[in-house]
């Protein structure tokens, strides 16, 4: 099968180890031609320089709080015919880069892409297929199976994709100028998303393109999603309806946005991660960042050359090989000691634990290297199911191995 050169880019700021995790998932991506592009401040920078992939990624110094800008650095370094981007607070599955990059190769309409992104129990979504008109707000789109499915544009809707997530032609988007600077913080995706629509460029979704995305804290939200600052959202907003939308629906838009926050706000308040004082403070901020967006320059964006820099191939091993392992979670130790080594042999090992319990299931990529489930043989997994099923520890396994057998190339001789 023919693979296009892909340019996987990566944007950190503030969280050095999640980015040294995200290194480590890419590392055993069943892709054969692809590089690494981190642009990164200099915690990040140093967690590379340091780790196992100091000698494999282009490593770019970048220390603004723009992540449009960290973008367009990255772009201006890649070279790959595709550029994917993926948050360093994510971890991609084995098989991404493979079905994310399938759809460009088969059909030449199509210039960007988007995957399915998985929350923090590993298995729930986050978010699926979106389309968005030009207020912003979005649309949950149903896409049934698991086939990619190319989307095209109308004037009424553009194609959503996700920032840790989506892939794009160097050409299309370099010809584009890139991301805004504009948004220094979101709604930077969804702004060159709607530049594509006006384009009429083409979009695949690509259900099995699945990342794990963690929500870690930074200086906008805590690791529980409760927010620190919406300074930059407010601003953001106010960007993309200068750009996007018509003026006699701003105000309309800003009153249901402000509601929007600040129920959620609320809603971390009774929860006990926020203090009335907090709400009252992000509200004002948020408002203070609207004004702000409102007065920010509109700059041309100008085309983003290519480097002269070839591709740098990245991964620890050339041809990774898929490992189950499971057992009772009382042999967990010994077990992930197993995984452990497998890792280090260069094997991509899913290690399932089970306890006669219904607890729920959770999918984590460990810091050693490996995917571990684990909960209850009676529990759920997919949170739609029943809160208990009689079945026993081999029907199980054999469920939530086909579960990821796409994702991870699980199949049965």
């Amino acid at each position: 099968m023919s693979h296009l050169p892909v340019s996987v880019i990566i944007v950190s700021r503030g969280r050095p180890a999640a980015l040294i995790r995200c290194l480590a998932g890419l590392s055993q991506q069943f892709y054969p031609t692809f590089e690494v592009v981190v642009v990164a401040d200099p915690p990040g920078v140093a967690a590379v320089e340091l780790g196992p992939y100091a000698t494999s990624v282009k490593l770019v110094k970048f220390d603004q709080p723009n992540i449009s800008k960290a973008r367009n650095l990255g772009i201006a370094h890649a070279a790959g015919d595709i550029v994917a981007f993926i948050d360093d607070d994510a971890v991609p599955e084995p098989t991404w880069l493979g079905h994310l990059s399938a759809p460009f190769l088969s059909d030449a309409e199509v210039g960007a892409a988007g995957g399915f992104v998985r929350g923090r129990n590993g298995i729930s979504f986050q978010w699926k297929a979106r389309c968005f008109a030009q207020t912003g707000k979005t649309t949950d789109l149903n896409l049934q199976g698991t086939q990619p499915v190319v989307l095209h544009p109308t004037e009424e809707r553009a194609i959503k994709t996700e920032g840790t997530n989506m892939a794009l032609r160097r050409d299309v988007i370099a010809s584009m100028g890139g991301f805004d600077p504009a948004f220094r913080y979101y709604l930077d995706e969804t702004d060159v998303n709607m530049r594509l629509a006006r384009n009429g460029v083409a979009t695949a979704i690509v259900p099995l393109a699945e990342v794990h995305h963690g929500y870690h804290a930074n200086s906008i939200r805590n690791s529980n999603r409760a927010p620190r600052d919406l300074f930059e959202i407010g601003a953001s907003l106010a960007v993309f309806l200068r750009k996007h939308c018509a003026e006699q629906e701003h105000a309309q838009v800003w009153k249901s946005f402000q509601a929007d926050q600040r129920k959620r706000a609320l809603e971390f308040m009774v929860a006990g991660d926020l203090e009335p004082r907090d709400v009252r403070r992000l509200m004002s901020r948020l408002r203070e960042g609207y004004k702000d967006g409102r007065m920010r320059d509109l700059e041309s964006l100008p085309p983003i050359s290519r480097s002269a820099e070839g591709l740098l191939p990245f991964g620890a091993h050339p041809d990774p090989q898929p490992v189950q392992l499971s057992g009772r979670f009382w042999s967990r130790r010994r077990l992930r000691e197993e995984a452990r080594s497998l890792v280090e042999a260069g094997k991509v090992v899913s290690l399932f634990l089970f306890s006669p319990t219904s607890l729920y299931h959770r999918v984590t990529f460990t810091s050693a290297g490996f995917w571990e489930q684990t909960g209850g043989i009676f529990g759920r997994s997919d949170r739609n199911q029943p809160l208990f099923r009689l079945t026993s520890f081999a029907r199980r396994l054999r469920a939530e191995k086909l579960r990821v057998a796409d994702q991870r190339r699980l199949f049965d001789e």
